[in-house]
């Protein structure tokens, strides 16, 4: 069942954007790190929609890790630690479930002083069992531990989100 099409996905993103130019409007920098493949391109077009909206500078990263067993592989960033020290981060992901990618997603953070971090997800699941506070949020969904939602951010103009 699709429960978000893409126009509403735009909408979603263009409604963060703004409220990540209003919560940092003081930064002079802000950098997207994106979780994965659909963390990251979610990540991309939240970058895209606040330079439009602001003059505030923006870079986009990728952290890497395994979701299914994050303690037994390496989490990596495709970022030089010390560009962040000072910085605002934005640690990015498609679906919030559990909170688990993202708290495992922070380890590659351990080892700076940033300015601040803060998270984002298109849909935010409500199930949390890590210590996870999600700061944009597109969508929340109240669902059963025993749905799955697949986000679709691949082709553009057919973008959407189904719960299954």
């Amino acid at each position: 069942m699709k429960i978000l099409d893409s126009i509403q996905i735009k909408n979603k993103i263009q409604r963060m954007a703004y409220e990540i130019a209003e919560s940092n409007f003081e930064s002079d920098k802000i950098y997207f790190l994106g979780i994965n493949n659909n963390g990251y391109n979610f990540a991309q077009r939240l970058k895209k929609s606040l330079e439009s909206i602001c003059k505030i500078e923006t870079k986009l990263a990728r952290i890497t890790l395994k979701p299914q067993d994050p303690v037994n592989n390496e989490i990596a960033k495709d970022i030089d630690e010390s560009e962040l020290n000072g910085q605002t981060i934005i640690v990015v992901d498609d679906v919030a479930n559990t909170g688990r990618t993202l708290f495992y997603a922070m380890k590659v953070l351990m080892n700076i002083t940033p300015l601040v971090i803060e998270t984002a997800v298109l849909v935010d699941r409500m199930h949390k069992s890590f210590p996870i506070k999600i700061n944009y949020v597109g969508q929340s969904f109240a669902t059963t531990i025993q749905d799955d939602i697949l986000v679709d951010l691949e082709r553009s103009g057919e973008e959407n989100v189904k719960l299954v």
